[in-house]
């Protein structure tokens, strides 16, 4: 195991990292490599944050993210700390990387090979296939163009963009903001099944194809050319990682501490107040790093003359989604689902406008999401059981309620999972699925409120549309006051596991001053990881 280095010619800081999501531990194991004094508060007993671990009856289950997307961006991170992807977890490449059922009809497996997928398309609609691969190629290239210029940029000035390829494409980039992806879909293909199929990635964004811009067709990339991966042994394998080479290099972990507040003297974070169960402490910091719900950082955290936005800022942005989730082992084995299946209704528009409130939820029916992560990991689940998480998206609106074991969570709450687990067995053909369950358990929005500070119950953040993307979602530095810096996915870049990398990233690049636009230059392997490569 390596030990705590400093890599920077920067002056030791004492750091506080709130909050122990993927964020946070990233945040802290680079701060701590590159040699500062670093202590992590996480509120509750366990880090991880939304990637939360439920283990009950032989089942290990994901409570939170469940696609890893951008294996390249996790490959940096690590090398960030000494090490490799490799070297700390094992990642599989799903194939298929997940199947479609559209209402009424048969599925559709999509493969993470674009010679695959492009055939895929022609066969459903001729000439689909050649248009698929003109808009994988304008995908790649304005991923590219993200990466390098976009996601790891700390957005201080206009000068930033000199030279990285985006004041080139300034007029086509201009263009895919202000389109909707639903727009350029529709020129692209016209069969629904193919529309809904690039629409989708958007929910990963929190939003949806109607309201996120064109630009984020780039996600049609990294699932469709890049690869979906998965974490053998579930997404807290990801979560024991960070945290393990965050201690490794010298960082602090305390759970069971709750900020209460951050402590400002003119104008400047000094310290946090934490409540560690017997009593409020102080803890002084020379920076304090708010990995957090950045609502909850305004309005519980910091005193009210230092809210960068005040309250009708937060009452004209817009939420990302909320979700039930139900968890379910089930007693034999389920053939009908992938690792990844989606199940999208035909009037998915209506679902879609009732999670942003412009329409009521119908119920019934919906469009939903199944992971199955026993099909590829037998670690997950007793021998000859599935493990099931199934994510019903719904309106940012913690009323909804809570979940439970076994049907005791809020009235609507199970109503929706109850839902859920019917269209399922319909759809697929799993006829007896609900007389197979042994394990259930819901979470619902006001979880995600009790346990995260969540905006409004939100399950992902704020959404990514035009007015909460790229610069105008906010900043690292907290405006207003001298050495508080944010990360996480209510700040920049956004929403996911590996945007919330690269925030912890940025959060690096504040400290050290560094004004560079794109990934930070990899350090040399610890000598342990070159050592094991050289003997391999």
């Amino acid at each position: 195991m390596v030990g705590a280095r400093r890599t920077g010619a920067h002056a030791r800081r004492r750091a506080v990292v709130i909050g122990g999501g993927i964020a946070g531990l990233h945040s802290a194991a680079l701060l701590a490599r590159d040699g500062h004094d670093v202590t992590l508060l996480e509120q509750r007993d366990a880090v991880g944050g939304r990637m939360g671990t439920w283990r009950s009856e032989g089942f290990t289950f994901d409570t939170g993210p469940s696609w890893l997307l951008m294996g390249s961006v996790f490959e940096h991170a690590f090398r960030m700390l000494g090490t490799t992807m490799e070297r700390e977890l094992d990642v599989v490449r799903l194939d298929p990387a997940y199947r479609v059922w559209h209402e009424g009809g048969a599925p559709i497996e999509l493969r993470s090979e674009r010679a695959d997928a492009e055939a895929t398309f022609e066969a459903i609609e001729p000439g689909a296939g050649a248009a698929l691969g003109a808009y994988l190629d304008s995908a790649e290239r304005v991923a590219e163009l993200a990466v390098g210029g976009l996601l790891y940029n700390r957005f201080e000035s206009p000068a930033s963009l000199r030279g990285t390829g985006v004041v080139g494409e300034a007029a086509t980039l201009t263009r895919l903001l202000l389109e909707p992806l639903s727009r350029r879909i529709e020129r692209t293909v016209h069969d629904e099944r193919l529309q809904q199929i690039l629409g989708y990635p958007a929910v990963f964004l929190g939003t949806n194809p109607y309201a996120a811009p064109s630009m984020y067709h780039l996600m049609s990339h990294f699932d469709l050319v890049d690869g979906v991966g998965y974490p053998v042994g579930g997404f807290g394998t990801i979560v024991d990682a960070f945290a393990r080479l965050a201690r490794a290099h010298g960082a602090t972990i305390e759970t069971n501490a709750r900020v209460t507040s951050i402590r400002v003297v003119d104008g400047r974070a000094v310290g946090v107040e934490v409540d560690r169960g017997a009593g409020t402490e102080s803890l002084d910091a020379d920076v304090v790093v708010a990995a957090s719900d950045m609502h909850a950082l305004e309005t519980r955290l910091l005193p009210e003359r230092f809210h960068a936005h005040g309250e009708r800022r937060w009452e004209r942005a817009t939420p990302g989604p909320s979700a039930v989730l139900v968890l379910l082992g089930v007693e034999g084995r389920l053939p009908e689902l992938a690792h990844h299946s989606l199940l999208f209704t035909k009037d998915w528009r209506t679902g879609f406008q009732a999670l942003d409130g412009t329409v009521p939820w119908p119920g019934g029916d919906a469009n939903i999401y199944v992971c199955a992560p026993s099909r590829t990991d037998a670690t997950v689940a007793p021998e000859g059981s599935e493990n099931l998480f199934v994510l019903v998206p719904l309106p940012a609106d913690a009323s909804i309620g809570h979940g439970g074991i076994d049907g005791a969570g809020d009235a609507a709450v199970e109503r929706i999972a109850d839902d859920a687990i019917a269209q399922i067995a319909s759809w697929t053909g799993a006829t007896d699925l609900a007389d197979r369950i042994r394990v259930r358990r819901t979470i619902g929005p006001a979880d995600f409120v009790e346990w995260f500070d969540a905006w409004r119950g939100t399950a992902l953040g704020p959404a990514h549309t035009l007015r909460q993307s790229a610069f105008l979602r906010g900043s690292t530095a907290y405006k207003g006051v001298d050495g508080l810096l944010t990360a996480g996915q209510s700040t920049v870049p956004g929403i996911g596991m590996p945007m919330c990398l690269i925030s912890a990233e940025l959060v690096l690049k504040h400290v050290r001053g560094d004004r560079s636009v794109g990934p930070l230059p990899e350090p040399p392997l610890d000598e342990e990881e070159r050592a094991e490569g050289t003997a391999s």
